[in-house]
């Protein structure tokens, strides 16, 4: 039987949802996981959810009952397991959609439903085929009946950035009356300005009747770029709500980006004058979460949650930095839950950053030794990419970070089985003049083949990050492998390029082998490793050599 809400938890009072504290509205999961190549299956929404809920947001859009029965469960089970986020689930003004929706929200311990219907003379008249009169009768019908199944009701009027002013204050004076708390005035097109979007809520807190009694909310996207600036507009005009999304994705070009809105309200509080109760150390993790469970990879200079949002090469930035943080940064990257600012070290970086890093990294060398390592790194960077730690520990010791060896591959052989498990045997030359020759089982090729090589070097890797980008397009385009293993409590990092992706990733796998062994060699007391002759795999059995 279905739960009325007098039957749950009592509702939130106006005192709760209407003052300076901005909510936030995250639709991850509805607007943001129907774009392409942003679905989710049940578990991953879920995980998603519980992590949108340790971050704070206010309501959790969980998606659209009535689109599919896989749909519907997952925002029934949601609703079961959130315990202090309110969810909320999408309904059109249809009898089927609204009582699907107050189904999916039976367990909730806090239920909204979202109506939306289209309102601009556009969607009237090709969409919808009605009269201003018969949208105003099927939003106050559907209100009313939504309004008996689940705690609070949020109206959206569609399209409304293109919606006549005074029809849409009509329709929302209505919408009020028949009991939605909440009104979602949202540019579904991504059409307007800051400008537009202050006029047009400043004009409706005027003239909608009840506006007193009611959350004001913005839901902009991202076609023109301007849905964070039209939120943070539409909050300065007394927006209490924003509908956002993690990352920024959403239909088309996106949603206002859910870690840009709540940074600027937090960095600029003195400026906007209210805040939300968003733990923003989780914003960091809840991006990179949101990047696993969807395979999406989030761009290098994404604002706040990019890797380069806290990362500086050019040598006046780092001096800069180096003398007082707040030159070049204006938050904290701690604030967003990123561990430190990065100093990257390439061919725009200077001196004072590279002393700094290699001081870091326990090499102190004079002035004299500087300049030869400073003349060194700057032709190297000079090749267009970034160097890591590794290749200046080689430079601080004289060595060439990207000298070949001693381990070369020779031949490569992977298979993968559908259903099961992958194999790989690999066969590798070491400079000393012998071959070792080693096979391994994993969970795909490119796992298999990294064990394969661990056997055979007898060095343990602890894959940390594995990422494949295409150089170029086609076919016969080359795989870009990047790998970050740990070994010895160090990171390492190795790259390679291949048309075939496994060999990227053996030759990536080699890279890191390679360094960690010309490393040992320059301190033999720190490699654990057995000798050749006494290696054994997993199993006791003795690797298979052959002499060259």
């Amino acid at each position: 039987m279905m739960k009325t809400p007098d039957q749950q938890s009592p509702p939130a009072s106006d005192d709760d949802v209407v003052g300076e504290r901005v909510r936030i509205f995250d639709t991850t999961l509805r607007d943001g996981e129907q774009a392409p190549g942003f679905s989710m299956d049940r578990r991953a929404k879920l995980r998603m959810a519980q992590q949108l809920e340790a971050l704070g947001v206010d309501v959790l859009e969980a998606g659209f009952p009535q689109a599919s029965p896989d749909d519907f469960a997952a925002v029934a089970q949601i609703a079961g397991a959130l315990k202090a986020t309110t969810v909320c689930a999408l309904a059109r003004c249809q009898d089927g959609d609204i009582d699907s929706a107050a189904r999916a929200l039976q367990a909730a311990r806090h239920s909204r439903i979202h109506l939306f219907l289209s309102t601009s003379p556009l969607h009237r008249e090709h969409k919808l085929g009605m009269s201003k009169s018969q949208v105003l009768e099927t939003a106050v019908r559907a209100i009313e009946r939504a309004r008996g199944l689940c705690h609070e009701v949020e109206f959206s009027a569609e399209d409304a950035l293109r919606t006549e002013p005074d029809f849409l204050a009509e329709v929302f004076s209505a919408a009020v009356a028949a009991g939605a708390s909440t009104l979602n005035a949202p540019d579904t097109v991504g059409y307007t300005t800051p400008t537009e979007i202050v006029e047009l809520f400043e004009y409706l807190r005027r003239h909608i009747v009840g506006a007193e009694r009611v959350v004001f909310s913005s839901h902009c996207h991202d076609d023109l770029g301007m849905a964070v600036a039209n939120s943070l507009a539409a909050v300065s005009a007394g927006a209490r709500q924003v509908e956002c999304t993690i990352n920024g994705i959403g239909e088309r070009a996106g949603n206002a980006a859910l870690e840009e809105v709540v940074m600027a309200l937090k960095v600029r509080a003195p400026h906007f004058g209210v805040d939300t109760r968003i733990d923003t150390r989780q914003l960091y993790p809840t991006s990179r979460l949101l990047t696993e469970l969807t395979g999406q990879a989030v761009p290098r200079n994404k604002a706040i949650v990019g890797a380069n949002a806290f990362a500086h090469e050019s040598g006046i930035h780092q001096h800069g930095m180096l003398k007082h943080r707040g030159t070049y940064e204006i938050m904290r990257p701690q604030d967003v839950g990123i561990a430190e600012t990065k100093l990257v070290m390439g061919k725009h970086s200077g001196r004072a950053a590279l002393r700094q890093r290699l001081q870091a990294m326990g090499h102190t060398p004079d002035d004299d030794a500087l300049d030869d390592i400073f003349s060194r790194f700057k032709t190297l960077a000079d090749h267009g990419r970034e160097l890591h730690d590794e290749d200046l520990e080689a430079l601080a010791l004289g060595h060439d970070p990207h000298a070949g060896g001693p381990w070369q591959l020779v031949q490569l052989h992977a298979s993968s089985h559908l259903g099961g498990s992958a194999s790989a045997s690999v066969k590798l030359a070491h400079d000393d003049g012998h071959e070792v020759g080693e096979a391994a089982i994993g969970d795909g090729p490119v796992d298999a083949v990294l064990r394969a090589i661990e056997r055979a070097t007898g060095t343990p890797l602890a894959l940390t990050r594995f990422q494949i980008d295409a150089l170029g397009e086609g076919a016969d385009a080359q795989g870009h492998a990047q790998l970050s293993a740990r070994h010895a409590a160090r990171d390492w990092r190795g790259h390679g390029s291949s048309t075939d992706i496994v060999e990227a990733a053996a030759l990536a796998a080699l890279v890191i082998v390679n360094r960690i062994e010309r490393q040992s060699t320059l301190n033999p007391l720190t490699d654990k490793r057995p000798s050749m002759a006494a290696r054994t795999d997993a199993h006791g059995r003795a690797h298979k050599e052959t002499t060259a």
